[in-house]
């Protein structure tokens, strides 16, 4: 998968840009602050609708003015042509000129994975990025998880509202209690599949990675420990005394650990980095291996971040992407630029919002 034109319009520090990219490794080069970031974050756009930075899409609109337009071409199995706009009174989305009414209509349409500084929480964070993880990657590639996940979340608010008021009304929780156990015991099953088939990919990708021998390894740790029914029930009085709810998939953890031990605790940084980058190039793996082609890949100043020997082992890795026919997009400073690049590199000036193709 490729994104043939980009087309942006008042989108973070871009006034106008309209470009057109080929298959391979773009390198986009610029000083701090000059945008390059703002692009790989308008491609993540395209695919997710929402920004890897946590921003709202009002804070994405340039300065001064009310609205912005990201647009592109997806080249896949089909062809797809993306116009997205969103001010704060209007918003659009189309493919192919066609009006998406639902989300889970659109994704899928454009493919990617990005790694950024924000990577970080995936180890450090607090389980809620780790579940995050989880669900968007079920969400590129199963159909329905994405409606499950919501039909859960309402049934979750509903229910945590009525355990807020002093006397609830008891036929209406139980209401609820059957809707959460009903989506939720599928989200579980999700879930523990797919750690099942993650695990093996990021216990690979972390050993080429890593400067020595070290086993990484995910375990999947539901907050239901029997039956999520049952413990619903018993947790019924604590519930009470802290009004919410206290079991379910909103409460689960991917528990991450290196040679047996807790990454998050014992891990030294270069190894929590690495541990973050296995679990992206994971996810990379997983998509090509269900869609049969491989998603683009956007890397934010990563390698400055990495010592020679890891620099040395990612790159193949990422390598493998441009092999294929797809697409790397990578930022970088003239002082960070990692050696370890060479062969048919695309390279890209980015300056003040704008952006130039090098010779």
């Amino acid at each position: 998968m490729r994104l043939a034109k980009l087309k942006l319009r008042d989108f973070r520090n871009f006034r106008r840009l309209d470009a057109a990219f080929e298959p391979g490794f773009h390198v986009l080069v610029g000083r701090n602050a000059q945008g390059k970031t703002n692009l790989l974050e308008a491609v993540y756009l395209l695919a997710t609708l929402r920004s890897f930075r946590g921003a709202g899409n009002a804070q994405i609109i340039r300065h001064g003015q009310k609205a912005f337009f990201a647009g592109g071409l997806a080249l896949g199995q089909t062809e797809s042509e993306i116009r997205h706009y969103w001010s704060a009174a209007q918003r659009k989305l189309t493919v192919n000129e066609k009006p998406i009414r639902r989300i889970t209509d659109y994704l899928g349409t454009l493919r990617t994975v990005v790694f950024c500084a924000e990577d970080a929480l995936l180890v450090n964070g607090p389980a809620k990025a780790r579940r995050r993880f989880l669900d968007l990657l079920l969400t590129q590639t199963q159909p329905g998880y994405l409606g499950l996940l919501h039909r859960y979340t309402g049934a979750l608010r509903s229910r945590n509202a009525l355990l807020r008021r002093d006397s609830p009304d008891l036929a209406l929780l139980d209401s609820f209690t059957r809707e959460l156990v009903a989506n939720g015991e599928k989200l579980i099953t999700a879930r523990r599949d797919l750690v099942k088939k993650l695990s093996p990919l990021i216990r690979l990708g972390y050993r080429k990675i890593a400067a020595k021998p070290e086993d990484a390894g995910i375990a999947y740790a539901p907050s239901v420990r029997e039956d999520f029914a049952v413990d619903l029930a018993k947790s019924r009085v604590r519930e009470q005394r802290h009004r919410t709810t206290l079991v379910g998939p909103h409460r689960d953890e991917l528990k991450l650990a290196l040679d047996g031990q807790p990454a998050a605790q014992y891990a030294s940084e270069g190894q929590k980095r690495t541990f973050a980058i296995a679990l992206k190039m994971a996810q990379g793996d997983y998509l090509a291996g269900i869609h049969g082609s491989a998603p683009i890949l956007l890397i934010d100043d990563v390698m400055g971040e990495l010592d020679a020997g890891r620099r040395a082992g990612l790159i193949p890795l990422i390598s493998r992407t441009d092999q294929a026919l797809g697409q790397v997009f990578m930022t970088c400073t003239e002082e960070n630029w990692p050696g370890e690049l060479s062969g048919n590199l695309h390279r890209w000036q980015v300056e003040q919002g704008s952006l130039k193709r090098m010779s």
